[in-house]
């Protein structure tokens, strides 16, 4: 399944979450990731996260699409993921 990953998380939290994701999904936005996962896969992800996260105070969405061709999108300005692919960011 393609997946579109979202988080607002507490400073002290963001970092070990965001590389956590890293290692599953693509970076494309500051608090953005997405990417071709597994069920498993998801799975294990959203429980590392779950065991950093404060669920009073952080929020992670989960938008799960079939495959990457279920999902339209349009860049307006820079698309942070070509830039970081390049080795820019």
């Amino acid at each position: 399944m393609y997946v579109l990953l979202v988080y607002d998380i507490g400073e002290k939290r963001v970092n070990k979450v965001l590389k956590i994701c890293r290692q599953y999904l693509d970076w494309v936005q500051n608090s953005v990731l997405e990417g071709e996962l597994t069920k498993a896969s998801l799975e294990t992800l959203k429980k590392r996260i779950e065991r950093i996260m404060n669920k009073e105070e952080d929020s992670v969405r989960i938008y799960k699409l079939r495959t990457q061709d279920d999902l339209t999108l349009e860049i307006l300005g820079i698309d942070k993921k070509q830039v970081a692919d390049d080795g820019i960011i």
